[in-house]
């Protein structure tokens, strides 16, 4: 509660409850400043990820509480509501029996506050069978060769700054890339994905159930992935997107492929509104076992002349959409998937991918609460997208996208990215969100989204235009990019047909802006 805390207890309420697991250090200062009587709810199970507790070790910290103020006066509970973590374990049934044992989901974390609340009524030998298995199943984990790999904590020890650093700065990278890419003033490109339509739908649940053979399955999703390539090519975009029908969520595609990482069947939580998702369970020190879309990306840019970017998920958005493992800091874990991802950067290079995008939608929403506490993540985090990017020559040109934010109070991280290009949300906003380019000189390029990919409407070719001649009242034409707000794969094919070519015509006609090319 920090600074809040006087003001907690000054309220006209019978009780109190602290979260004990995000902020243990607090226990002693309520103890000291609350009245006697006042009845105090302890967050000792964590409400907001999915790992079994080591109810000793929690009983060891609410015991002299209890014989200090009474039992009367404790209630045991989850540090939070229990909406953020799946309802059952035993819904799971072919989990790995070693992980399962590390586990807890909503009905586990309240059977082990029904074991807390036992030891303290009757004592820990009321319980023992339950504290010992809690403390086997904590031992296990804490030596498990599941969880740590040793080639994975010596590639992490030996990080070095260099590795977060491109071997030459922006200004010179710029004129490299202008000269081996040769795109117009205000180029055009989409952010991603294209449309999921029930086709593809089919392809993915086929080859699932097994009714579709894996040559038959890539041959289905390189027939759409070639006609969604030559559907660009027929309006005229300028940076190509192969369309990631081959993928099933941005999180979920590469956690599957990378090591340390779980996926459950059942595990579902609110996301947003009735809106649910699996979040992926991260165990262990993750790594890379093979290359994860090396042959998508060079199968793409095979087809076509232009430019193809390749699509990554940042190693932020990987860390923040997981419940992330609890036995090393957040950091150690962001890093074990940025280096990674930089193989992937790198071997996409290597392929002659030439633009390269690492989406990073969720490095915002990573933020403390309290804004003091803002600058070690920010550090760290943007330290974690660099080392992902910073492998590649300066010939390669690394995008990142950012959406469902106010950038303004972090734009300095934003620039500390270092990302060739940049993409965020600004339809809705008319562009209002680029006012922190009034007083910060983003020193890079960037596309401010000019279609609303969150609603059906169709913008028409001068409401882009004209949002775009926004834009360059922020920023130079010469660096502006056109591009929707974010990916487009929960839009009909129909809408995005027509917004995009709606889209490349708005571009060609600001072209004529002072600056708008070299």
């Amino acid at each position: 509660m920090g600074d809040n805390l006087d003001l907690a207890l000054s309220l006209p309420v019978a009780g109190l409850h602290i979260d004990l697991v995000r902020a243990p250090g607090q226990l002693a200062e309520v103890l000291a400043k609350a009245r006697y009587d006042l009845t105090l709810s302890l967050g000792a199970i964590d409400g907001r990820n999915v790992w079994r507790s080591d109810l000793r070790q929690i009983l060891s910290m609410i015991e002299p509480v209890v014989a200090a103020r009474g039992a009367e006066r404790i209630i045991l509970a989850p540090s939070c509501s229990l909406l953020h973590v799946p309802l059952d374990l035993d819904l799971e049934d072919d989990l790995d029996v070693d992980i399962r044992q590390w586990l807890a989901f909503a009905a586990q974390k309240m059977a082990e506050l029904k074991v807390l609340a036992r030891a303290v009524n009757e004592g820990r030998a009321a319980v023992s069978a339950e504290l010992r298995a809690a403390s086997d199943a904590a031992a296990a984990r804490r030596t498990s060769l599941k969880i740590h790999d040793p080639a994975v904590q010596a590639r992490l020890a030996a990080v070095n700054p260099a590795m977060s650093r491109r071997v030459a700065p922006y200004a010179e990278r710029e004129q490299v890339q202008k000269a081996i890419l040769g795109l117009p003033g205000f180029p055009t490109t989409t952010i991603g994905s294209f449309p999921q339509t029930d086709a593809v739908r089919k392809i993915r649940a086929g080859f699932a159930k097994g009714t579709l053979s894996p040559a038959e399955y890539d041959d289905a999703l390189r027939q759409e992935t070639e006609a969604a390539i030559r559907w660009q090519e027929d309006i005229d975009l300028d940076v190509l997107v192969h369309g990631e029908f081959e993928r099933n969520d941005m999180v979920q595609y590469f956690g599957e492929q990378l090591s340390g990482y779980l996926f459950t069947k059942r595990a579902w939580v609110q996301s947003y509104g009735s809106r649910c998702v699996r979040p992926p369970i991260i165990f262990g020190d993750v790594s890379r076992p093979k290359p994860m879309t090396v042959q998508w990306s060079s199968y793409a840019q095979s087809l076509t002349t232009k430019p193809m970017k390749g699509m990554l998920t940042g190693p932020v958005t990987m860390l923040q959409w997981s419940f992330v493992r609890d036995d090393q800091p957040r950091s150690a874990t962001c890093t074990q998937i940025a280096l990674a991802l930089r193989d992937e950067v790198v071997d996409l290079e290597r392929a002659g991918i030439r633009i390269i995008q690492i989406d990073e939608p969720a490095l915002r929403e990573g933020l403390p609460l309290r804004q003091a506490d803002w600058p070690p993540y920010l550090d760290w985090a943007t330290e974690c997208f660099r080392m992902t990017a910073s492998g590649v020559a300066p010939a390669t040109q690394i995008h990142t996208h950012m959406c469902y934010s106010d950038f303004n109070d972090i734009i300095e991280s934003i620039g500390a990215l270092d990302a060739d290009v940049i993409s965020i949300e600004t339809a809705r906003s008319k562009m209002e969100l680029l006012n922190a380019f009034k007083t910060y000189r983003y020193p890079n390029e960037i596309g401010p989204g000019v279609y609303d990919i969150h609603a059906p409407r169709l913008p028409t070719v001068e409401e882009m235009a004209d949002l775009l001649r926004a834009a360059a009242r922020y920023i130079p034409a010469e660096r502006l990019w056109v591009n929707p707000d974010c990916g487009l794969k929960t839009r009909k094919w129909d809408e995005v047909r027509s917004a995009l070519g709606n889209m490349v015509a708005a571009a060609k006609a600001v072209r004529t802006l002072p600056n708008a090319a070299e």
